[in-house]
């Protein structure tokens, strides 16, 4: 199995000891999670606005898709963590603009006592390729 670091200056270094992606057998890309760190500045966007967090989220794991060759369609699973269940219709408003509902990937949403950051939002992804 060949296995491939992906790495972007357009979505924040890693702040541990991971990746951003690893793309596994040419195919599988497994996105590790976004928050809403701006890649310039590696400061937190949005404190306090969950909306502002998600979209920044999104754009950190579409930069991350597509230095590992993929798109939003490629996109098989998605997790997102939420600091916050009663922010899930204003997540799910942002994040439903990056899917199309007919063909939008598994995804499970969980509630969790803190996240890095104290940020309100986290997103990870599985990306097939091909």
């Amino acid at each position: 199995m060949s296995r491939d670091v992906i790495q972007t200056p357009l979505a924040p270094a890693p702040v541990g000891p991971y990746n951003q992606a690893i793309r596994a057998s040419g195919t599988m890309v497994f996105c590790s999670g976004q928050i809403a760190l701006d890649p310039a500045t590696g400061t937190i966007v949005g404190q306090g606005d969950v909306a502002q967090q998600t979209v920044q989220v999104m754009q950190n794991l579409e930069a991350v898709l597509k230095a590992a060759g993929a798109t939003w369609s490629d996109v098989v699973k998605t997790t997102v963590f939420l600091a916050d269940m009663n922010d899930f219709a204003t997540v799910n408003g942002i994040y439903a603009k990056y899917f199309d509902e007919a063909t939008a990937p598994a995804r499970a949403c969980v509630e969790v006592a803190r996240l890095p950051k104290d940020v309100q939002v986290e997103v990870d992804c599985i990306a097939v390729l091909g």
